[in-house]
């Protein structure tokens, strides 16, 4: 059973466990992908609710992504999911079921496409309402040298959040 709760609700706590991982599940056509994620935002921008991730070019999910126009973040708090955030954030889904291989469950969302991760305290459903693919140009070098030494540069996606909610019970 799930409980509504307001976005920036137990935001310190989230936030905390995001530094450790979370999951970033899209859906495109019949592909599905989660990747584990340890940065995110959330914010007010345009009147919206918004949580901002970031996805590398390199990465399964970022094709995914690309044609999708939603994503599910989804917040193992209470719940001990260390080993499935290792496994997901080492393997590709180009090349594994992280589902079956993690252990992970998938559920429908309540009102976008992307699923949810059943095993997960926190859920937040967003829908992309903009993109921005970063440079070099406007980063400190500092942050270039140590985060994309190899110019493999994230692309911001900015999702209002449509659903958050706790799974309880």
């Amino acid at each position: 059973m799930e409980k509504e709760i307001r976005y920036n609700e137990n935001l310190k706590e989230i936030l905390d466990q995001i530094k450790i991982g979370a999951f970033l599940t899209v859906k495109s056509g019949e592909k599905v992908n989660t990747m584990t994620i340890g940065w995110a935002n959330f914010g007010v921008i345009w009147n919206k609710p918004i949580l901002m991730v970031l996805v590398r070019k390199s990465r399964y999910s970022f094709d995914l992504i690309e044609k999708a126009r939603d994503f599910t973040v989804s917040i193992p708090v209470e719940i001990d999911l260390k080993k499935a955030l290792s496994y997901c954030g080492s393997y590709s889904g180009r090349d594994v079921n992280k589902f079956k291989e993690a252990g992970l469950s998938l559920k429908e969302s309540k009102s976008v496409v992307s699923p949810i991760i059943k095993n997960c305290d926190y859920h937040y459903e967003c829908k992309i309402v903009f993109s921005q693919p970063m440079t070099s140009d406007n980063l400190e070098s500092n942050i270039v040298d140590r985060f994309y030494s190899t110019n493999d540069y994230h692309t911001l996606y900015f999702g209002e959040i449509l659903q958050s909610y706790k799974t309880v019970g």
